[in-house]
């Protein structure tokens, strides 16, 4: 087929294809704005934590539900991953995923999440994200709980991981990756 365009066609069109392809490489998500993405979470507590909030900081949202039989490994995983870069422009929260609503199979209350991080010693802050509202919208593989979602200090979302492994070092795999985020601050 190419064979009928000069060479120069084509390698012009070569050309463009790679411009496009590169200029496209960081997809936006949805609800993911030019900003980044944009969320108001409540806290066990009766809080919020708004992405505008954490502008500026890289943030560690790891999402997950009471109903999932979350190894202790895991949740550890995750307060260490709290604990290694609190000191840093790091957060970490835990998201739950259940539901707000007494109706639902999958719904906890406030205590219950509270009673859930008391039992597996996670001392980061419980998020609500009500049936995974905010979480289907981050891109994490077929929507996989649970799962790490990283944002970059501008609130753009830098990484996902769906299904955290149990015998994983989330400290060890993620460190690089939060380093680099960092930049200079190591």
């Amino acid at each position: 087929m190419f064979k009928r365009f000069p060479r120069a066609v084509v390698g012009a069109l070569v050309a463009l294809a790679f411009v496009a392809s590169v200029s496209s490489a960081r997809v936006k998500r949805a609800g993911e704005s030019a900003e980044g993405v944009n969320f108001n979470l409540r806290t066990v507590e009766g809080g919020s934590i708004t992405s505008q909030m954490l502008r500026g900081d890289v943030v560690v949202l790891a999402f997950g539900a009471n109903w999932i039989p979350l190894s202790r490994a895991q949740v550890q995983g995750v307060q260490q991953l709290a604990d290694e870069f609190a000191a840093r422009d790091v957060r970490v929260y835990w998201v739950s995923t259940d539901s707000d609503k007494p109706t639902s199979k999958n719904y906890a209350t406030d205590e219950q999440l509270r009673s859930f991080a008391h039992r597996n010693s996670l001392k980061v802050a419980i998020l609500r994200d009500p049936d995974g509202a905010l979480f289907k919208t981050l891109g994490v593989e077929r929507n996989q709980l649970p799962a790490l979602v990283i944002l970059d200090k501008q609130g753009s979302v830098s990484e996902t991981v769906g299904g955290i492994a149990p015998e994983g070092n989330l400290v060890q795999q993620l460190t690089p990756k939060l380093n680099a985020l960092l930049g200079a601050q190591q």
